[in-house]
């Protein structure tokens, strides 16, 4: 190697080293510096170059007042010529600034929270988007997105300004000047992306990707940067994930089930019924598996009544052939009953020896289930969390099934899986997850999809009602008791005040306030951003310190005023479990006409005869949890209602709510669904408290999402450890990136 080439060599590799150097390695970033930026989660050069500006402001679009029309959105820019302070009522405040530029006057009003936005003063030159009004004589905007244009000396080129998320301790141009300078110190870094993929994609190289993404000369340019950028974070993430999946498989021997036994095919004759296409698919996909001497790790996704837990029996049939156990658990008490009650028939016409151990097994009974079990003489066990508690022991687990995955933690299926050597694990879910976000998120599992409902045929309407329409949902409700159906009552917060009822017209600074304080040195939200985050139920789990005594309440409350001659009755996650299987079975029956419930009826509920449904505060939930709801009823040859009840007024839950009234489908709702968040959530980011994927959106990237999961895969494929010369900045890069999100990627 010559000497410049040996010196280049050691250039490149101290830009790289330089990456995860502390931002304080930067020019013109002291401590005081580093402290505000530590603010904006900015503590590493790593960190800097990967804050990403949240807007651009494209100059050669921006127009002067006298060009900009009334009714556009639009951006204006000129010199803050005065700022004024109104206060038409005690309550409301209101900055008004008067903005100049060589054809006229912009009056731009604002008010709520000053965290919100930058201070205007006289002779700032600024630039103000929102849309265009006009009324007292001027054009005007009311709380537009203002962006001061201070002449920083940033490396900004052309005609497009970038907007970085910045404080009153590190300003927006300082913002740029200290980017531009963390660019400059790993100037010559390692690209990690080997240069094959770049090819192939016409990708960017990592350095030219962080100037162009930071500092565009056209939009287009933005645009490739943020494509290489986001093939990067996810190639790596692909490769964290399957990495850690083939580290579990290390120095482990799986069972090679037998999946042509006669257990199987005693199984395939008790099914009193054909399997649809997609669920003779999934089953012949999950036995392949199942068949190869290595470990199985599954996910079975399908929407409300695919029927799922069929293809899952099949499996368990497997096992039995192959003289080896199975678990099955189930995240409610109410649903692993359900499962022993349906699939006990099946598994026992099939000669399948199965038994159900649960909290409320009685002491007894369940000294003899485990000593059945620990004998091998018991081939599936159905059960709940009581599966994991530590004298529950297998003679050979080789396979675990878990129902509703996503309700356990990654401890709780570790504790499972770890009761047996090296076991396929097959995961359920009726969370409809499209196939891009399900490879973001279980990049080390394969996939089968479950859309068709056997029972699609029963037609099913959702209606979304106001406070003051709700009536007609109660007035359903009887006409169904009437016919001699059931009605479902979901009551998730009620008797709770929430704030968003409480804020009266003409409060909205007190309000805001209120959202700034709880996001003080965050990212600014916006009020839908706001709306979208107050949605507090996901699951029974979000129930959990709630006031339980308020469903009760308004079960009274319809027994007396609404419901007087129909038995109501009660159910939620805090009465015993004696006391819920007492009242599901009777609604069952049929002696209980009308569920009051909290989300514990989701899953594991089959009421042929229940076909109404009411939703209170349906825009507090998440909108695969209506979903998951909504599927208790047409679940028989009836036709269904689900009536969502809601007093918001928020642009955001209304159209949540619309979209509940549009669709049917599981999947295209959590398409619908995901287009709302934030980029970097569909980690559950919210709950970690850190973006894994910064510039990735998996409804618009999906196609790069399949592409760096099938890279991944062949870049392991060929080099498992990622040792060949070519792949060490990919291996580094990946352990570096990922280390402080290590805990979310693993689960």
């Amino acid at each position: 190697m010559s000497k410049s080439n040996k010196k280049s060599g050691i250039d490149r590799l101290a830009a790289t080293l330089a990456v995860d150097a502390d931002v304080t390695e930067v020019n013109q970033v002291s401590a005081t510096r580093a402290r505000g930026l530590a603010k904006l989660g900015v503590e590493t050069v790593r960190d800097l170059e990967n804050h990403f500006p949240r807007r651009y402001i494209d100059m050669s679009q921006v127009k002067t007042v006298a060009q900009a029309q009334i009714g556009d959105e639009c951006t204006i820019s000129g010199t803050v010529y005065e700022t004024k302070m109104k206060q038409p009522n005690r309550r409301l405040r209101i900055e008004e600034t008067t903005i100049v530029d060589a054809t006229g006057t912009l009056i731009v009003s604002t008010f709520g929270s000053k965290w919100m936005r930058p201070t205007c003063e006289a002779g700032m030159k600024v630039a103000v988007s929102g849309k265009l009004e006009f009324n007292y004589g001027f054009k005007r905007m009311t709380n537009p997105t203002i962006t001061v244009l201070e002449d920083d000396g940033g490396d900004v080129h052309g005609l497009i300004l970038p907007v970085h998320a910045a404080n009153s301790d590190v300003p927006q141009g300082l913002v740029r000047r200290l980017v531009a300078n963390a660019l400059e110190l790993t100037r010559g870094q390692l690209d990690p992306v080997p240069l094959g993929l770049r090819m192939k994609y016409r990708l960017m190289s990592k350095e030219q990707a962080l100037r162009c993404i930071h500092f565009p000369r056209t939009m287009e340019e933005q645009r490739q940067a943020r494509r290489r950028l986001a093939y990067e974070e996810l190639l790596l993430l692909e490769l964290v994930m399957m990495q850690e999946g083939e580290r579990d498989e290390k120095g482990t021997e799986a069972t090679a089930h037998v999946v042509d036994g006669r257990h199987m095919q005693a199984l395939g004759s008790a099914v009193p019924f054909n399997l649809t296409g997609e669920q003779e698919n999934a089953r012949d996909e999950i036995l392949k598996l199942m068949a190869a001497p290595k470990p199985m790790n599954h996910l079975l996704l399908g929407d409300v009544g695919t029927g799922k837990t069929i293809v899952a029996a099949f499996s368990l049939a497997a096992v039995s052939d192959s003289s080896t156990q199975a678990a099955l658990m189930a995240p409610t008490e109410i649903l692993a009953q359900q499962h022993a009650a349906s699939l006990g028939t099946i598994l026992d016409e099939a000669g399948i020896t199965w038994e159900l151990l649960t909290g409320s097994t009685s002491a007894s009974n369940r000294e003899a289930v485990l000593k059945r079990v620990a004998a091998g003489t018991v081939d599936v066990l159905i059960g709940t969390h009581a599966l994991i508690e530590p004298d529950v022991t297998f003679a050979n687990l080789s396979l675990v099934v878990i129902d509703e995955q996503q309700r356990f933690g990654v401890d709780q299926r570790m504790r499972l899986l770890e009761k047996g050597n090296c076991p396929d694990a097959l995961f359920l879910t009726a969370t409809p997850i499209p196939r891009s976000l399900a490879l973001a998120l279980f990049g080390n599992l394969t996939l089968s999809y479950l859309h068709e409902r056997p029972r699609a045929t029963t037609p099913r309407k959702t209606v979304v009602c106001d406070r003051v329409t709700k009536g007609k949902a109660y007035d359903a409700a009887l006409a169904a008791l009437k016919r001699g159906e059931q009605v479902y009552v979901v009551c998730p917060l009620i008797g709770e005040k929430r704030e968003d009822d409480q804020v009266e017209e003409g409060k909205e600074d007190t309000r805001d306030e209120k959202r700034g304080k709880a996001k003080e040195g965050s990212k600014a939200s916006s009020a839908d951003e706001y709306e979208y985050s107050a949605i507090a139920i996901e699951s029974e789990f979000d129930m959990e310190g709630k006031n339980w005594s308020a469903a009760e309440s308004h079960a009274e409350f319809l027994q007396n005023k609404v419901f007087v001659d129909f038995n109501v009755g009660v159910v939620h996650g805090k009465l015993s479990a004696d006391k819920k299987q007492e009242v599901m079975d009777a609604f069952r029956a049929g002696d209980v006409r009308v569920l009051v419930a909290t989300t514990v009826i989701e899953v594991g509920v089959d009421v042929p005869q229940a076909t109404v449904m009411i939703v209170e505060d349906a825009d507090r939930f998440g909108l695969a949890q209506l979903h998951q709801l909504r599927g208790r009823v047409g679940r028989g040859s009836l036709p269904a209602e689900v009536y969502l009840i809601s007093g918001s007024r928020a642009p955001v839950a209304l159209e949540r709510l619309a979209a509940m009234e549009r669709t049917d489908d599981g999947f295209e709702l959590a398409t619908f669904d995901l287009s709302l968040r934030r980029e970097g959530d569909i980690l559950g980011n919210r709950q970690h408290g850190a973006s894994v994927l910064k510039l990735v959106n998996v409804v618009r990237d999906g196609g790069i999402v399949e592409a760096a999961h099938a890279d991944a895969r062949a870049i392991l494929d060929a080099d498992p450890h990622l040792e060949l010369e070519q792949n060490k900045p990919l291996a580094r890069e990946a352990r570096m990136a990922f280390k402080r999100a290590e805990a979310v990627v693993g689960g």
